[in-house]
């Protein structure tokens, strides 16, 4: 029977400031805010003869990277069905909600293809980019990944994948 173990990765680095706002309807939105946002990842699987799950500084690596790529950015959704955005030719962003038009600079800005920026939608983005296609999480043995993100203490949403998924 095989041994499995779980690796949970919730490191000082792993985490971003970034703003956003919510939609809640075609007419209906937050103010622009921001939040501090922190990142935990769990990795569940099987402990190899060298009594290791598998080496996970890849993975650790990719986690800090992708927090530091959204660090100090104002996140837009690139799906919202009420959120229109319009890149000039300099890469400049003009949203368009509801009558009003929101500028933003290229510079400060990270378009998320999701519908809404929201903590369910960044864990399931981070997740996704972490897991691929699955197949070196399968080669590592790993049977499941769980992905949180946190806007603040107490307030988290997660994602999971599953090698059965």
């Amino acid at each position: 029977m095989p041994r499995t173990t779980t690796i949970e990765l919730h490191k000082e680095e792993m985490k971003f400031s970034a703003g956003h706002f919510t939609i809640f309807s075609a007419t209906e939105r937050e103010n622009l805010h921001g939040h501090n946002f922190t990142v935990y990842v769990a990795i569940t699987g099987e402990v190899t003869e060298n009594g290791m799950l598998s080496d996970y500084k890849p993975m650790k690596r990719a986690i800090i990277e992708r927090c530091h790529g959204w660090n100090e950015t104002f996140m837009l959704p690139g799906r919202s069905p009420h959120l229109r955005l319009e890149t000039d030719a300099k890469g400049n962003v003009a949203a368009h909600f509801n009558g009003e038009t929101l500028h933003f600079l290229a510079r400060d800005i990270t378009v998320l293809p999701v519908e809404n920026v929201t903590l369910e939608e960044l864990a399931r983005v981070f997740g996704e980019e972490l897991v691929g296609d699955g197949s070196a999480l399968r080669r590592d043995r790993v049977s499941r990944l769980v992905v949180k993100c946190a806007s603040g203490p107490g307030q988290w949403s997660s994602w999971e994948w599953s090698r059965d998924d």
